[in-house]
Parts: C-alpha cells; sequence; structure tokens
C-alpha cells in the first residue's frame, strides 16, 4: 500500500515541482529587442528629447529678464519670436543671416580642409616603412588632446605680443606685429584650431577605410601602367566613397554645431568675422536673457540641420544606387 500511495504523488520525470513553470514570466523572442533598446531609449529621451521639446516651447513664450523669476507663467506669444529672428530688414534678423554664412562658410572649408589632409596623410601612411607607427600616433595627438588643452595652446601660439606665430613671423621678416584674435584674422584663426583640431578623426576614419581595400587592385591597375595619381582617382576615392559620405556627414554637424572652440579661443568677445550660429544663440539667450528669442534660433538651427542632413542621405543613397 505504502509503495502504491507514493507512485500516485510524484511528479513525472522532468516536471519543475510545485507548479514553477506556469508562474515563470515568459518572455517571447520578439519582445527581446525591445527590452535591450529599452534603457537607452529611456536615457535618450531623458537626455534628449525632453530638452529638446522644453525649448521648442519655450521658443513660443516671451520668456526674457521680466519673466525669468516666474518663467512658468511667461506670456505665449505664438510665432514672434520666430518673426523677429528671421526678419531680415531688422538688427536682430541682419545679425543672424550674417552668423549663419560666416557658420556655412566655416564648416565648408574646415570640413574639406579635414577630408584631404586626413586623406592625405591615410594614403602616405599606408605603405609600410620604418617608424610607420609611431606617425599614427603623433599625427592622433591633437584628437586625443583634451578640447580646453588644445584651443587654448592656440590662443598662446596666436598672442599678439608673445605669441610664437608673430615670433616666426618676425624672424622670417614677413611682419609678426598682426592681432590674430582680433577683426578678419579672427575668422582664419578660428579655421585653424578647428581644423587642427579636426583632421585627426578624418585620417582615423580614412585609414580604417583603406584596410578594407584589396592590395591586388593597385598591383593589377600599376602592371597595366596606372600611376599614383591615377590609382587614388579611379581606386582610393571611388571604394572609400561610403567612409567619405559618412565622414563629411558627421564633419559637417559637429563644426556646424561647435561652440567649444570659438568660446574657448575668443571668450565673450567673438569679433564678427567669428561669430558662429552657436555663439549668436549664447549671446541672445544668456547674454541679453532673452531666452525664447535664443531657443527660437535653436529650433531654427535644429530645422535647417535636419533637412540639410535629409537631402544629404537622399542623395547619397540614390548615387549608391545608380552606381
Amino acid at each position: 500500500m505504502t509503495v502504491t500511495s507514493t507512485a500516485s504523488t510524484a511528479p513525472p520525470s522532468g516536471a519543475e515541482p510545485n507548479g514553477s513553470r506556469a508562474r515563470r514570466p515568459r518572455i517571447s523572442k520578439r519582445s527581446v529587442p525591445y527590452l535591450l533598446l529599452a534603457p537607452a531609449l529611456f536615457f535618450e529621451l531623458l537626455v534628449h528629447i525632453v530638452p529638446m521639446l522644453g525649448g521648442l516651447w519655450m521658443s513660443f513664450l516671451r520668456l526674457n529678464q521680466f519673466f525669468l523669476r516666474e518663467w512658468m507663467s511667461a506670456p505665449f506669444t505664438g510665432l514672434q519670436n520666430y518673426r523677429f529672428a528671421l526678419d531680415f530688414d531688422g538688427a536682430a534678423g541682419v545679425e543672424l543671416f550674417q552668423s549663419f554664412a560666416v557658420t556655412i562658410a566655416f564648416a565648408v572649408i574646415t570640413v574639406g580642409v579635414s577630408w584631404v589632409m586626413g586623406l592625405a596623410a591615410a594614403l602616405f601612411l599606408q605603405r609600410s616603412f620604418p617608424g610607420r607607427t609611431l606617425l599614427r600616433g603623433l599625427f592622433l595627438v591633437p584628437y586625443a588632446l583634451p578640447i580646453y588643452t588644445s584651443v587654448m595652446i592656440w590662443k598662446f601660439m596666436l598672442d599678439r605680443s608673445d605669441g610664437m606665430v608673430n615670433a616666426t613671423l618676425s624672424d622670417l621678416g614677413l611682419g609678426g606685429e598682426r592681432f590674430w584674435l582680433l577683426g578678419n584674422n579672427a575668422f582664419l584663426s578660428l579655421t585653424v584650431t578647428a581644423i587642427w583640431r579636426l583632421w585627426p578623426f578624418a585620417f582615423l576614419a580614412l585609414m580604417a577605410g583603406l584596410q578594407s581595400i584589396p592590395t591586388d587592385i593597385y598591383d593589377a591597375a600599376a602592371v597595366d601602367g596606372a600611376g599614383l595619381w591615377q590609382q587614388i582617382r579611379t581606386i582610393t576615392v571611388p571604394m572609400l566613397q561610403p567612409v567619405s559620405q559618412v565622414l563629411i556627414l558627421v564633419l559637417f554637424l559637429w563644426t556646424f554645431n561647435d561652440f567649444n572652440v570659438p568660446y574657448l579661443l575668443f571668450d565673450q568677445a567673438v569679433p564678427s568675422s567669428a561669430n558662429l550660429i552657436s555663439i549668436h544663440i549664447y549671446q541672445n539667450s544668456f547674454l541679453t536673457w532673452n531666452f525664447g528669442l535664443g531657443s527660437a534660433m535653436s529650433t531654427l538651427l535644429l530645422l535647417f540641420l535636419l533637412v540639410i542632413t535629409a537631402g544629404y542621405l537622399m542623395l547619397t543613397s540614390r548615387r549608391s544606387r545608380n552606381a
């Protein structure tokens, strides 16, 4: 009788006791990617989306120095801040347009020169020779330095009285009394400093892209009589196109939004020739205490960059499909 009772109450072989299988939550395979992405999406919302929506709401308010203490009760003005910023017959619109033009010129020159310098350095270091690893490390030093350190180095070098640039020009008999951080020279100083910081990143990305090009193609081209310039034009540049497309877009967005380099180089006294739009928005927000107008300018900048990014991606995707 005892044997019969034990056999009737024991769980079947391989079954979990106490019905734990029924209580265990089951996660479908389809939900696993969403669960893994959930923390990143949460922090993306917390760090980027929520402040962006807050800035968008502020752009519709008359949030100036008279309402900062009680900013929640600032009057709603609709599109008035946008009309004021885009009124090119007024002083604010003219200054915004000039700052926009300076930023366009700064971004195009900086990205173009950085890409050319990065490609030249990557091609130079493509072939193996003694000291190549050391040169690679030296080329990456400007990008590895903290931005504050690298910009302050250039600020001391460009100093009118004791700077190395004026001292070198004086020794060469080319002057040496120029104000590099004032007037129209400020744009050149800003561009050179930004290129010095940015071109190592272009060099790093293009060097990684060159590693994916088979050397057999160059050998075959050399057998067919193709010279170095012809190999670069017909093999290297076309095969680096996917890397270059992404690289140019990233460099343009970084450069167009650059705030640290001009702010550290000129402090708050930024000359008009180097007044990038990020600095212009900062001055309208934190120096005149008109956060509503500054938020409207920031929203316009965001829309411009979204349009540029979407148009660039559509154009490059169409070219890739037609290639």
